[in-house]
């Protein structure tokens, strides 16, 4: 007769396994506590201009801080589209933001690509340039050289003379720099030149820091005013910015008489608000499409930069 095997095992109950939450100290409660605080602090000055902006006057003075209006009313945003040159304004924006964004990724790829070869002079040519970053030739030889140029009233004037921003290109060369010397050397030996070893084996490599950037410049490009407002002369060539400036200037004045037949009373906060929200709204709703490669991108720029 065998004997009995006895499991000691199956008499011994496992025990539950704490979940990650229970397994923080009190520095990660902390650290919880303190970011919530800070994304309130974000999140709410937005959420309540678009509050505002759906909010009458009346309402507005009563609870400056709301949670959720009272009454909703669209009066804001009929001042800010009843204005017909708020569309030449997204028309020139658009413009500016699709062409400047290729325009910029194209020579920050080629200066950072350039730099990271050997050539004579090299590091006088990368000084010159970081040069640059902390000076510059003023204001006046800069809208001299634009109407030299012949750029006054054009809407190039807003996109060619900012190129290349150094911080992107210096973060980008960086990371070219990093990448295994192997790949570039294999495809020269079997033929490949410049041009191709750039674009069809580094880019795609660097895809995610490419959408990083051109996040980057598309923002910088949607901000655009500052160049409108020193050589765009004409009303509908400027950019949204300065159209939605002038809006909200013009909301302060006397009514016109389409808003007065319209018994529509200006609410100065919540044009402003509005306008916010417009100019806003389109670079908000492409984020979410280029979330994931914005934060490989930033991981990346971490990582090699």
């Amino acid at each position: 007769m065998q004997p009995v095997k006895v499991d000691r095992l199956s008499n011994v109950k496992a025990r539950p396994t704490k979940s990650k939450l229970y397994r923080n100290n009190v520095f990660d409660y902390i650290n919880l506590f303190v970011m919530g605080l800070l994304a309130i602090t974000i999140l709410y000055p937005f959420y309540n201009s678009v509050m505002v902006s759906f909010s009458p006057e009346s309402v507005y003075v009563r609870t400056p801080f709301m949670l959720f209006p009272k009454e909703i009313t669209l009066d804001s945003y009929y001042l800010v589209f009843r204005f017909k040159v708020i569309f030449t304004g997204y028309g020139v924006t658009i413009f500016i933001t699709i062409v400047g964004v290729a325009y910029n990724i194209l020579l920050t790829v080629l200066l950072a690509h350039a730099l990271n070869q050997s050539f004579p002079g090299k590091k006088i040519v990368f000084g010159l340039i970081m040069f640059t970053m902390f000076f510059n030739g003023g204001l006046i030889p800069y809208y001299l050289l634009v109407k030299d140029l012949n750029l006054i009233d054009n809407l190039f004037s807003m996109i060619l003379p900012t190129g290349v921003s150094i911080t992107y290109m210096t973060v980008m060369r960086k990371y070219f720099a990093a990448l295994p010397q192997e790949l570039e050397e294999s495809a020269k030996l079997d033929g490949a030149s410049d041009v191709v070893i750039l674009f069809k084996i580094i880019l795609p490599l660097a895809k995610p820091m490419i959408v990083t950037f051109m996040l980057y410049y598309g923002v910088e490009r949607w901000n655009e005013w500052w160049n409108g407002m020193l050589f765009i002369k004409s009303p509908f060539k400027q950019p949204l910015q300065l159209v939605l400036r002038g809006i909200i200037n013009s909301t302060g004045n006397e009514m016109t008489s389409s808003i007065e037949h319209a018994n529509i009373i200006p609410f100065t906060e919540g044009v402003k608000m509005a306008s916010v929200v417009v100019t806003m709204l389109p670079i908000m709703c492409l984020y979410p499409f280029m979330q994931k490669h914005f934060v490989q991108g930033l991981a990346i720029g971490a990582v090699k930069g």
